[in-house]
């Protein structure tokens, strides 16, 4: 296997670096989403179809605004909303 070139190095660093935002930013996420969470009270609560539309709506428009796919954006914060709503109603402690 080849070295990389030191630009090719750099621009992986830099990736390093934003992953590491990126995580930082979802443990945040999932920080208020367990405090949102306590004050759901049944399963349609913590399912909420109508602000999951509200949350893709709004990445949408964001990602748009970046000028990055929107597509690309729903499909990661849908997988974000579906992984979350099971930690939501694990805390609920379904069967």
């Amino acid at each position: 296997m080849t070295p990389a070139s030191p630009e090719l190095a750099s621009l992986r660093a830099e990736i390093d670096g934003l992953d590491e935002r990126i995580v930082a930013l979802l443990a945040e996420r999932i920080a208020v989403v367990h405090r949102v969470a306590r004050h759901k009270t049944d399963e349609t609560a913590v399912r909420a179809p109508d602000r999951v539309q509200q949350v893709v709506d709004r990445v949408r428009a964001l990602a748009d605004g970046h000028g990055i796919p929107a597509d690309l954006v729903e499909k990661v914060y849908r997988l974000l909303i579906a992984e979350l709503t099971e930690l939501e109603l694990d805390a609920f402690g379904r069967p």
